[in-house]
């Protein structure tokens, strides 16, 4: 769902919310925007780059390319 139809339907579910529970939605969302980004730091995980020998990386690239840009009409 693209961003700004959740804004939509969002503002739309909040207009009918009374004052004091829209005081709730808000601070929730003030909740989830202060938490710290869940993931793994992009530097833990150069330990990883050169991991894949070259020819393998060639190959996948090769077959990325092959794949790309191609419409399969049967598939849907």
């Amino acid at each position: 769902m693209p961003s700004h139809a959740i804004d939509e339907e969002l503002r739309e579910e909040l207009d009918r919310l009374p004052l004091d529970e829209r005081r709730q939605v808000l601070d929730f969302a003030r909740t989830l925007a202060s938490r710290p980004p869940k993931g793994t730091p992009g530097w833990t995980l150069r330990r990883f780059a050169g991991g894949i020998p070259k020819p393998d990386l060639d190959l996948i690239s090769a077959e990325i390319e092959a794949g790309c840009e191609q419409v399969d009409r049967d598939e849907w």
